[in-house]
């Protein structure tokens, strides 16, 4: 198929842009489909419409790869991308009056934030507003804002670059846990020289997607790691077990009453959560009010962040 951007674009249908943009981002046509709801045959057809008006191929197909983008669709994502928000804010600027907030948001976490406070949190959020729908990836690596994977990101490290809005969300602790089991049946902990006769639970160092992770041997020196995973998850499960001892965030670590915080006053980890945006999707309306929700059940749960309380706390949304 010749490639050739300079045909007339006025007849180009708006709606063969969405779903392009939704198996760009995808890479899936099932999973554009899930997304759109409608069935991964419609959506491959569209996509077939819009090459055949562009006379250009915007994606290589394969079984392995899925939808993958060629140069001439990474140009097209940029205007489709830009047209979008701009529909967005369009339709927010003739609905600001409505009381109904509506609309799809994807909200990118860190995993322990996003699994043990940001899903109950905004579970009350989708009771409380019906019409806005949410996608949240609590994943152990870093989301993209600027190739659309979120909306809205909370991650360990500030954004260095790129259009972006950002706030610290919050502070959180972290502190060593065992459980009463292991401690009964190892030696006895009275000092942070003891720890080196004891087996941890530590991330693999080299996929840690953030060296803000990498704080077991800059806390506790000389240490062995009997297991390692790049999941704070599965160090969570593995230290339930009691068969070795976690720094876990207390947010995770202090609701369960099995672990135990091990020299609590000596072996204190602080670390921050950072909430950001695209600076051109901010002032969307559904964008505007999770922002303020998410600041709002951040501060209402700084003690359960700081490892202060075992109990989080709800907040009208």
């Amino acid at each position: 198929m010749q490639k050739n951007t300079s045909v007339r674009l006025e007849h180009l249908n708006w709606d063969d842009m969405r779903y392009f943009l939704e198996v760009a981002r995808t890479q899936r046509a099932s999973a554009a489909a899930k997304r759109l709801g409608v069935d991964h045959t419609t959506v491959a057809r569209r996509v077939r419409e819009l090459e055949a008006a562009l006379r250009t191929v915007l994606f290589d197909k394969s079984r392995a790869g899925g939808f993958v983008l060629t140069p001439e669709g990474q140009r097209l994502l940029s205007y489709a991308d830009a047209m979008e928000t701009t529909v967005q804010s369009a339709s927010d600027q003739f609905t600001s009056g409505a009381q109904t907030l509506s609309g799809h948001v994807r909200i990118g976490s860190t995993e322990g934030f996003g699994c043990f406070v940001l899903a109950p949190q905004l579970a009350r959020f989708t009771d409380r507003h019906p019409d806005v729908s949410i996608d949240l990836l609590p994943v152990p690596h870093f989301v993209s804002l600027s190739k659309r994977e979120a909306d809205l990101a909370i991650t360990l490290e500030r954004p260095e670059r790129g259009q972006y809005v950002y706030t610290k969300l919050c502070d959180y602790r972290l502190r060593l846990y065992g459980t009463q089991d292991y401690l009964q049946r190892h030696e006895h902990i009275g000092s942070v020289v003891d720890l080196r006769r004891h087996a941890f639970i530590d991330y693999v160092a080299d996929l840690a997607f953030s060296h803000e992770l990498l704080y077991l041997n800059r806390t506790i020196p000389d240490v062995t790691a009997s297991l390692c995973s790049t999941s704070v998850i599965a160090h969570y499960h593995a230290a339930l077990q009691g068969n070795a001892l976690a720094i876990l965030p207390c947010f995770m670590a202090a609701p369960n009453p099995q672990l135990v915080p091990i020299l609590s006053d000596e072996i204190v980890v602080t670390r921050h959560f950072w909430l950001s945006s695209r600076e051109d999707l901010r002032k969307l309306r559904r964008i505007t009010a999770l922002w303020d929700y998410m600041r709002a059940a951040a501060d209402a749960n700084r003690s359960l962040l700081l490892g202060e309380s075992a109990e989080m706390q709800f907040i009208d949304a």
